[in-house]
């Protein structure tokens, strides 16, 4: 029987979501959450996110996922999503994750975009968010699931924050003219071994559409980006599971190398 959307507990299913990142993943949230229902998981979303800022996590940016064709037909919809990315998300390059840190975490290679200026025009177009950036660089996303075995739905993702998690930015930013984010190419390896193969074009046919479709979602919301925010643009290929001991790098033309080891506890 559908769910009626409005009985949907936008609370109680955030308490649920947050509840998991020391209790361990929950079921999927489909007897309360219809898989399609985008309203209400952005709400889920945005509760939490006050939750997080009230207790003193402070927003740097945003990631973009769900940029790759056949993800979005695994899931039934026809766009990206995104989430929020919190101070306390970042890992410095070539630094350490701690595996009692993360649930079920997966890496994959992205470009990353800093701002130099405010996106504050729903009717933004790609030229406008391209003379916005102020740097370009190479990133990894670890995202994770606070959905059991990843079994997610759209709506499962949205709530979960884009099933975000930790990201790392290489400091070694380039300004984005001259560079070629199209036909880009990237390699992810894992403990020096090819595990991930892609390209800027993999990322919505351009990172700078994913980053586009983002300024032009949040002005309509009333959440513009703003300057100094950092933009995950979403990955250039397959996601890889780490396992603790994994030496993660990966390498996008033009732009370099970025890495971080993912580690048990000492």
């Amino acid at each position: 029987m559908p769910i009626e959307r409005s009985l949907v507990n936008i609370e109680q299913l955030a308490l649920r979501l947050r509840s998991a990142y020391s209790a361990g993943p929950i079921p999927p949230m489909r007897d309360a959450l219809a898989p399609d229902d985008a309203s209400a998981s952005y709400a889920i979303q945005m509760a939490n996110t006050a939750h997080w800022v009230a207790a003193g996590r402070r927003i740097v940016g945003r990631k973009v996922g769900l940029t790759a064709t056949a993800v979005q037909v695994q899931l039934g919809v026809d766009q990206p999503d995104y989430g929020v990315l919190f101070d306390d998300m970042a890992i410095p390059d070539g630094g350490d994750l701690l595996a009692s840190r993360v649930l079920q975490p997966k890496a994959e290679a992205e470009i990353a975009f800093i701002l130099g200026a405010d996106l504050n025009d729903p009717g933004v177009t790609r030229d406008g968010v391209a003379a916005a950036v102020a740097r370009v660089a190479a990133a990894i996303e670890i995202v994770d699931s606070r959905i059991a075995d990843w079994k997610i739905t759209f709506a499962d993702t949205v709530a979960d924050n884009g099933s975000s998690a930790f990201f790392v930015v290489s400091g070694d930013a380039k300004p984005l003219d001259g560079l070629d984010l199209w036909s880009c190419g990237m390699v992810m390896q894992v403990n020096g071994v090819t595990a991930s193969l892609g390209a800027g074009a993999a990322c919505l046919g351009h990172p700078l559409n994913a980053a586009t479709w983002l300024a032009q979602t949040l002005a309509a919301r009333g959440e513009p980006l703003r300057a100094g925010d950092l933009i995950l643009t979403g990955a250039l290929g397959p996601m890889v599971a780490l396992r603790p001991g994994d030496r993660v790098e990966a390498t996008i033309g033009g732009l370099g190398s970025v890495g971080f080891t993912f580690r048990e506890d000492r």
